[in-house]
């Protein structure tokens, strides 16, 4: 019987940055995330698949991180809700979460933003039970969910306006 590794040594892409991490082979990429790599945004829920407060992008795609072995991210890009400002520019969903009253605790809102963010990616018209849909594996206590289907429909409509705005100036240069 061969020896399982005691460490495994990879370099994931995280937001945007290759980054060299040694961790046991059995942990998930939210424990990479959080205890590896400091990245405390993503959150530690359930740890069963079904709240989504550890929702991140890889390949830009929202999955539970703690359902996933990091072992599986070798070549993959993964973003985390760290990954959405530009600097101290706040994405759009960001600020309009912040605006908006989207999150009241905020346990839940990194994995709710980057369930939005790859609605958004995908699709900037978007209906409000789009909007639903997306976010319906994405578990709150504390809102209701009015206010971040609010904010997500306020991000999508100011992101559509910039787009627009950027068209404009491209094709007018």
């Amino acid at each position: 019987m061969a020896a399982v590794p005691q460490r495994v040594h990879l370099k994931i892409l995280v937001n945007g940055e290759e980054t060299p991490v040694s961790f046991a082979p059995y942990k998930t990429l939210l424990e990479v995330l959080r205890e590896d790599l400091n990245l405390t945004g993503t959150k530690h829920g359930c740890e069963l698949g079904e709240c989504g407060a550890c929702t991140v992008l890889i390949d830009g795609e929202p999955k539970l991180s703690c359902l996933t072995l990091a072992l599986e991210c070798e070549g993959r890009s993964i973003q985390t809700v760290e990954g959405l400002a530009q600097g101290t520019t706040l994405h759009p969903l960001q600020a309009a979460f912040a605006d908006l009253g989207g999150s009241q605790c905020g346990y839940c809102t990194p994995g709710m933003l980057m369930t939005a963010k790859a609605l958004l990616d995908r699709d900037l018209n978007v209906s409000r039970q789009q909007i639903k849909e997306a976010i319906s594996g994405n578990l709150c206590r504390c809102t209701g969910y009015q206010q971040m289907v609010d904010a997500i429909e306020r991000a999508a409509a100011e992101m559509r306006e910039a787009h627009k705005q950027m068209s404009s100036a491209e094709s007018g240069a």
